[in-house]
């Protein structure tokens, strides 16, 4: 049997408050969401400004990065270089940049999903969370 590192709240609260840090700073309204291993939300938040649809697009990007172990953009290089088909994947519904898995000795313990800007600076947002926590 194996043992796995689990996210904490003080995790969670750590990648939020970097997250959402790194979108004052550079003045980008967003949503940021963070789920667990199994793509469930633990954290939720609309920035001042944010679009209404990102609230819905930030999460599906997290459930989509925690249950595939990797960074959504892969998913949307698929698409965009012609796989298409891709889209038909069952459960996954934010296929685009800016879902950032968190890694931990080669386990996923879940990902940060943000919507609202250009996609590389949703990214931008996520991964300024994970790294909040040393990751």
């Amino acid at each position: 049997m194996k043992t796995k590192s689990v996210l904490e709240f003080a995790d969670v609260k750590a990648i939020a408050a970097a997250a959402e840090a790194e979108a004052l700073k550079n003045n980008w309204a967003v949503s940021i969401a963070i789920v667990d291993d199994g793509g469930h939300l633990l954290w939720f938040q609309r920035l001042d400004g944010a679009a209404p649809i990102s609230a819905h697009i930030a999460p599906g990007k997290a459930r989509t990065s925690a249950l595939g172990r990797r960074e959504t953009k892969i998913y949307e290089d698929m698409i965009n270089g012609g796989r298409v088909s891709f889209l038909s994947a069952p459960g996954l519904e934010g296929m685009l940049e800016g879902g950032v898995p968190i890694l931990k000795d080669g386990q996923c313990l879940g990902a940060v999903g943000v919507s609202g800007v250009k996609s590389t600076e949703d990214a931008q947002v996520a991964k300024a969370g994970v790294a909040a926590i040393g990751l």
